[in-house]
């Protein structure tokens, strides 16, 4: 296998000539006098896309990119550039424009001898998905996905298919003399169905991808298997009835529900939030905040993963942070800059868009592990209540904590039975309130099929989420049908 380090090289530097010596010029140019922290960030990215719609493909997109930002940090001071001219007098008078925004009260250091990073375990492979099957693979995949969703049921009267591969060469430099690199897979598809019966048209979108080539897809059917749950929510949900609305007993599923947890719980628990005060779990560290079956971790080491990095975009290993255990809160997601400011190592969470954003922390791969009930045991514990199954999706107040989301997929559950299908379902809530109210966690961990995209501060970065089946005592639940689902 090649060398991350030498192809990054091979792919970014030396068509500009940017030699060793020239990349510790450029640090020192950028380090200059009161700074605490500088780097480097260049990235080379293969990007494409393909649109199935109406049964023929209506667009195909290929683009390269290529790019390097720079960040100077002095205090709570960042001054960031980028520029997609890799040349050096290019990148010296952005280092240039970086250093005099972050100028301060920082440290007065000089950039250390580059030295490459201690070698760390590559989590995905280093090939480019874009080459790993031809166009017309591609194309006549996306023509059997949208034949095996009409085959579901005649009433399915529109399938639209996405695909979208990538492949990112990023190289990371820092003052301390920290040099590495990393190749990073990423493949995805979406499948869309519209259903139409009974006066209504209803509408149910799957999907799925990790950190490998386009043959994931074809592993156990996986494309074939998102356009029957596809087809099978959009049929199902013509039959729906509406959902109640009033505080109940609520049993999430596993796997994708798992992204009430990352934007009720997960947002709040990252570094910067903490630091400046603005999170509801700030200054919790050591306090109860959960029932004592509940364990949530942040994992970025999972092989393959959407939400996996073998570095983090600051060079930082990525790591399993355990942010509360047994319902204790133990700790949150740090980057290099939150963790210097609060005093605590950083997490492997630095994140960023691409070369022309700045890294913060963010979550990788966030989930519940599991408890000791079954699936079954906690369905039937529930006499009257919610079963949601999948999530359409939500907003988050990370300072206040309160949450919305809407179901796109749930049922009733009565007298310890799965009934009917209900529609416009709405969980409301308080993030940190939340977890003290689970009284069952499954031992049916699942992790989502791999289409997380988390937003913050306009840049988007791809996770994962999961969990086993819990059950929530007394969350709110909006809908159009009046029910008290008291337990």
């Amino acid at each position: 296998m090649d060398n991350p380090i030498e192809v990054a090289r091979n792919t970014l530097l030396e068509p500009t000539g940017l030699s060793d010596q020239k990349l510790f010029q450029l640090l020192d140019n950028l380090t200059g006098t009161q700074i605490d922290h500088a780097d480097a960030y260049f990235q080379f990215t293969r990007f494409e896309s393909w649109l199935l719609e109406e049964g023929r493909i209506k667009s195909g997109n290929h683009s390269i990119d290529q790019g390097v930002g720079l960040r100077a940090v002095s205090g709570e001071k960042t001054g960031v550039a980028f520029s997609d001219d890799l040349t050096l007098p290019a990148l010296v008078q952005a280092s240039k424009s970086a250093r005099g925004i972050a100028r301060g009260i920082g440290s007065s250091q000089s950039p250390k001898a580059l030295r490459e990073f201690g070698e760390v375990p590559a989590l995905y492979g280093p090939d480019n998905p874009l080459q790993s099957l031809s166009d017309a693979d591609k194309i006549a995949l996306m023509h059997r996905v949208e034949a095996e969703a009409r085959k579901v049921d005649s009433r399915v009267s529109e399938v639209i298919v996405s695909l979208a591969g990538k492949q990112d060469v990023v190289l990371i430099v820092r003052n301390d003399g920290h040099i590495c690199a990393d190749i990073r897979p990423l493949i995805r598809m979406d499948v869309t169905v519209v259903a139409e019966g009974n006066g209504r048209r209803e509408t149910a979108r799957t999907g799925g991808g990790s950190r490998t080539s386009y043959q994931f897809f074809f592993e156990s059917d996986r494309a074939l298997e998102y356009a029957r749950d596809a087809a099978r929510q959009a049929v199902l949900n013509l039959d729906s009835i509406s959902a109640p609305a009033g505080n109940m007993v609520v049993v999430l599923g596993p796997g994708w529900p798992g992204i009430l947890l990352h934007e009720a719980i997960g947002h709040g628990l990252e570094g910067d939030f903490n630091r400046k005060k603005t999170s509801a779990f700030t200054d919790r560290i050591g306090q109860q905040v959960a029932t004592e079956l509940c364990t949530v971790v942040d994992d970025g080491t999972l092989a393959d993963r959407r939400g996996s990095l073998t570095i983090d975009d600051e060079g930082t290993p990525t790591e399993c942070t355990i942010l509360i255990e047994d319902g204790v809160l133990t700790g949150y997601m740090q980057d290099l800059t939150n963790a210097r400011l609060m005093n605590q190592q950083p997490t492997g969470n630095g994140r960023r868009e691409s070369y022309a954003h700045t890294p913060m922390p963010r979550m990788t791969n966030t989930y519940m592990l599991p408890g000791e009930s079954t699936h079954e045991e906690i369905i039937e514990s529930v006499d009257k209540g919610l079963y949601a199954v999948n999530f359409a999706g939500g907003q988050v107040d990370i300072t206040s904590g309160k949450f919305v989301f809407s179901a796109s997929e749930a049922y009733l559950i009565e007298k310890g039975k799965i009934t009917n299908n209900v529609k416009g379902a709405t969980l409301i809530g308080h993030g940190p309130e939340v977890l003290t109210k689970v009284s069952m966690v499954g031992n049916n961990l699942e992790l989502d099929s791999g289409v997380g995209t988390c937003g913050k501060d306009g840049q988007s970065v791809p996770v994962g989420v999961g969990q086993p089946t819990i059950r929530v005592d007394g969350l709110t639940v909006g809908g159009t049908a009046y029910g008290n689902g008291s337990d």
